[in-house]
């Protein structure tokens, strides 16, 4: 008799493409809304990444639009509905731009403060902490379906980083990210790739030592289409090193 070992897990997180509300920079939590045109195409254009992978699950939030960016890749044939994978809860801050917010809390940090009637760190540590125990049980590839802040603070409690740490993982509409084991060793949990889109990273392998430029460039407008705040000089040489958190989706 032979026996066959399990495949080891890896994680691949899929934020959905753009919705009316990423590009007005609202926080979108629990309000169902559809993605864009434009966030259709954003979905179908990052189909050919997952293609070939024979995922043994698909999780998704109920949230339409990851239900649909779920689709447009294909495999909503085998997704399941995952609640604990949905958005933020953002409470009173619900459809509000961080700009306005920090007109009466100039300080305030969504992964440090929460919102009021809304998650707190606490809270939203704990929902991603009961979705990476369920994963750990699981083998094989996984396709995830999820949110902006969720999924930040889903790959920081992945590594065993604080809820505050997710403030420094900027990830963008349609973007993969594939979260896996270190030499398949369960105490060695990694991020093998983070934030990658459809197109913005295929120069990278052509481009020599340092010549980052426009990939830092699409970086920074993708930021602050979300609600970041780059800070002048960050902006003017094409990096990326400041910390501002985005409005989530």
């Amino acid at each position: 008799m032979t026996t066959s070992n399990p495949m080891p897990l890896r994680l691949y997180l899929i934020r959905h493409g753009e919705t009316e509300w990423t590009i007005s920079r609202q926080h979108t939590g629990r309000t169902d809304i559809p993605l864009t045109p434009q966030g259709e195409e954003e979905a179908r254009e990052l189909a050919p990444r997952i293609r070939s992978i024979p995922f043994s699950h698909v999780l998704t939030s109920p949230l339409k639009r990851a239900r649909r960016t779920c689709e447009l890749l294909g495999l909503d044939d085998l997704a399941e509905l995952e609640p604990d994978l949905a958005e933020w809860d953002y409470g009173d801050y619900e459809g509000r731009r961080s700009a306005d917010i920090r007109e009466g809390r100039p300080s305030w940090n969504l992964f440090r403060d929460g919102t009021p009637r809304g998650e707190s760190p606490a809270q939203i540590s704990n929902r991603a902490d009961r979705v990476i125990a369920r994963l750990r049980g699981l083998d094989g590839d996984v396709a995830l379906f999820s949110h902006g802040h969720f999924g930040r603070v889903l790959a920081v409690r992945w590594i065993g980083l604080s809820v505050e740490q997710a403030q420094h993982f900027l990830l963008a509409t349609a973007s993969l990210s594939v979260l896996c084991y270190e030499h398949n060793r369960t105490d060695q949990p990694a991020i093998a790739l983070w934030n990658s889109s459809a197109h913005e990273f295929d120069q990278i392998p052509n481009q020599g030592a340092g010549d980052t430029g426009p990939m830092n460039e699409r970086a920074i407008e993708r930021w602050e289409n979300e609600g970041g705040e780059a800070p002048q000089q960050v902006a003017h040489r094409g990096g990326c090193d400041a910390a501002c958190e985005g409005t989530g989706a």
